[in-house]
């Protein structure tokens, strides 16, 4: 085998931690495959000899690309008024696609996803390769220009930050789907107690500007105030699929010409639906290419919509 050949097979047995680092890191799915593919050019220029961590040094090209990235959003704030959701991992419910096995290997839901965005770029780097990979912070500490101890002050203080805002998922997508089922026969029968009893009394519902142009807020909080905006919206859910998000039950809302209008990802504590976060961006939902996920539907009716393959 050529060395060409070695180190190509060297790459591929890491990129799928790769991704999966970068997904977490910026929240979006082409910039990961972006950052991956950028530190496979820099290994194919530096290539692999003297180093021993192979792993390690492909880990750490990525977390670099990954901060640079993160500080140069913090830098821009083009759109500080608008709320700007993380790629969502949108898979038919009765499918295990092998690379979003991997990617969501550690169960990381859209709602933490959400959470990370909120972090400083410091924050977001220490608590994602020590707590979700396992990366000591003396090899951390050189990423962020500080002191092993500071980066565990970082890790610790974002640590904090995500334990106050994400709520806890039930762990059973049986019981998540039951639950949003009957949030959407609810809404689509205009039924108004019902939505108020499937839903947390402290409900968040975040929309990105696709479904802010539409008519809906950037986010809003409280039952009633979320089943009003449910119903207001209940013609938008009539052709609603089942599939997950980030391994979680969630549903793609379809247009009648067979375009993707939305998807909606559920986090469903305690039996009763905590948060939803809506992503709406005509121009987002393309690249998700939800045609392919569509295609395993072919009828999104409400009559059939909601049946489960669970």
């Amino acid at each position: 085998m050529s060395d060409d050949n070695w180190l190509a097979e060297q790459f591929e047995a890491h990129r799928a931690r790769l991704r999966s680092v970068g997904y977490r890191m910026l929240g979006s799915l082409s910039e990961a495959d972006d950052a991956v593919q950028e530190a496979w050019l820099r290994l194919t220029r530096a290539g692999a000899s003297g180093v021993e961590n192979l792993g390690g040094w492909l880990t750490t090209v990525v977390a670099r690309v990954c901060l640079d990235l993160l500080r140069s959003r913090s830098a821009r704030r083009e759109e500080p008024l608008n709320v700007h959701l993380p790629d969502p991992i949108v898979s038919p419910e009765d499918e295990n696609r092998p690379d979003h096995e991997a990617l969501l290997a550690d169960s990381v839901g859209l709602a933490l996803i959400v959470v990370l965005e909120t972090l400083a770029p410091a924050e977001r780097l220490a608590f994602v390769l020590h707590d979700m990979f396992a990366m000591p912070f003396e090899e951390i500490a050189p990423l962020v220009g500080r002191s092993s101890a500071a980066a565990r002050q970082l890790a610790s203080r974002a640590r904090r930050r995500v334990r106050g805002a994400a709520k806890p998922s039930d762990a059973d997508v049986g019981g998540q789907r039951k639950v949003v089922d009957a949030f959407l026969t609810a809404a689509r029968g205009g039924d108004l107690k019902a939505l108020l009893a499937v839903l947390d009394p402290d409900v968040v519902v975040r929309a990105d500007h696709g479904a802010v142009a539409s008519g809906a807020s950037g986010e809003l909080r409280g039952a009633r105030v979320v089943a009003e905006q449910a119903l207001a919206f209940s013609s938008f859910v009539q052709r609603a699929q089942p599939v997950r998000v980030n391994g979680c039950a969630g549903i793609v809302g379809w247009l009648p010409n067979g375009q993707p209008f939305s998807v909606m990802a559920f986090t469903i504590s305690r039996g009763k639906i905590a948060e939803i976060n809506v992503l709406a961006d005509p121009v987002r939902l393309r690249r998700l290419n939800l045609t392919a996920v569509g295609d395993q539907t072919h009828s999104h009716g409400p009559e059939n919509g909601s049946k489960r393959s669970d």
